[in-house]
């Protein structure tokens, strides 16, 4: 899968369809976190397992909560 920026996408759109229309997937990202995937037309839905779980692990990656503490954003949920 290659994966590339908003800026690289909109200046290679052409060229990434045609990478696409040959079957891969690309990845586009924004601030190096995926925000969409073009995939070839007719991309069969159903995926194997393993391979959903490492494109999940892969997108997870990128995100996270900028110091926070996941405790500390429950606690504050509870005071509402």
């Amino acid at each position: 899968m290659t994966t590339v920026g908003v800026v690289q996408a909109k200046a290679r759109f052409g060229q990434l369809l045609k990478l696409v229309s040959k079957g891969e997937t690309i990845r586009i990202t924004r601030r190096g976190i995926p925000v969409a995937d073009l995939i070839p037309s007719g991309y069969r839905k159903s995926k194997d397992l393993k391979r959903f779980v490492r494109e999940i692990r892969e997108i997870r990656k990128g995100a996270t909560l900028g110091g926070l503490k996941i405790r500390n954003l429950i606690a504050e949920g509870r005071r509402y």
